[in-house]
């Protein structure tokens, strides 16, 4: 029987770079496992749309769907925005959709990839302080989770993380990118890092690089990283599994 095929499904932006980072990082996916089918579907600005998607594999015969939002954080698009798309799928599609990709050690490790391919050696860690920064979010649930993986990664041997968001409605107690910026400046670390925890570039991540002006380094988004890859079907594999019991009834 043939596996699920995995729809990737992203936010969209007019901003080219963001489609571009979403394809880059869907063939990253399929060079890891080629006989898996994968496709891409946006929710807004580019195409093909996630109906258009459903619709064209139905019409193939395809039968099973795995539906991967291609989010960090179960804010509004994972609970509300993607679910109520998937709802409208053509009835002989069975569609399941997988958690979104964070928390995950395979994101801290993609970002500690990018901030050593900016320049941060493996032993400047313990006298470089981290923003880590992320687009934000008004969702408790979501922003719950940005505190507790900059908690968790300030245990791994940084001299410290503070957590930011780039949208100008962040939450009580979350500086934006330059504030955290001069935070930890004035905490006493000797250098100071921006990491971006963003898929990819658009609007909010500009901002976020114009807040890290006064940082010593600035990290890339983290796009295709290898371990977001990874992650992509990690997410699959752990969805897939209950379509196919689906299936064997």
């Amino acid at each position: 029987m043939a596996a699920p095929v995995l729809l990737v499904i992203a936010h969209g932006s007019r901003d080219p770079r963001h489609a571009a980072t979403v394809h880059a990082l869907v063939r990253r996916v399929r060079s890891l496992r080629p006989g898996l089918r994968v496709e891409t579907g946006f929710l807004d600005f580019n195409v093909p749309s996630v109906p258009g998607v459903l619709e064209s594999l139905a019409a193939q015969g395809v039968r099973d769907v795995v539906a991967l939002p291609l989010l960090l954080t179960r804010a509004f698009h994972a609970k509300a925005d993607i679910p109520a798309v998937l709802a409208q799928a053509p009835p002989r599609l069975r569609v399941r959709q997988a958690e979104v990709l964070g928390p995950s050690p395979l994101l801290t490790a993609a970002l500690e990839r990018r901030l050593g391919e900016a320049g941060l050696a493996p032993a400047d860690k313990s006298s470089t302080g981290v923003v880590l920064a992320s687009a934000g979010s008004t969702d408790p649930e979501a922003i719950a989770v940005i505190a507790a993986i900059a908690r968790e990664w300030r245990h791994t041997g940084w001299c410290a993380v503070r957590p930011a968001f780039a949208s100008a409605s962040g939450p009580a107690g979350f500086p934006r990118t330059e504030d955290a910026v001069r935070e930890l400046r004035a905490l006493g670390c000797p250098r100071v890092a921006v990491a971006p925890y963003v898929l990819a570039p658009g609007f909010l991540p500009d901002r976020i690089a114009r807040g890290a002006a006064g940082a010593d380094v600035l990290a890339d988004v983290l796009g295709p990283a290898p371990e977001v890859a990874r992650l992509l079907l990690e997410r699959y594999d752990g969805a897939r599994v209950p379509v196919r019991a689906v299936v064997g009834v």
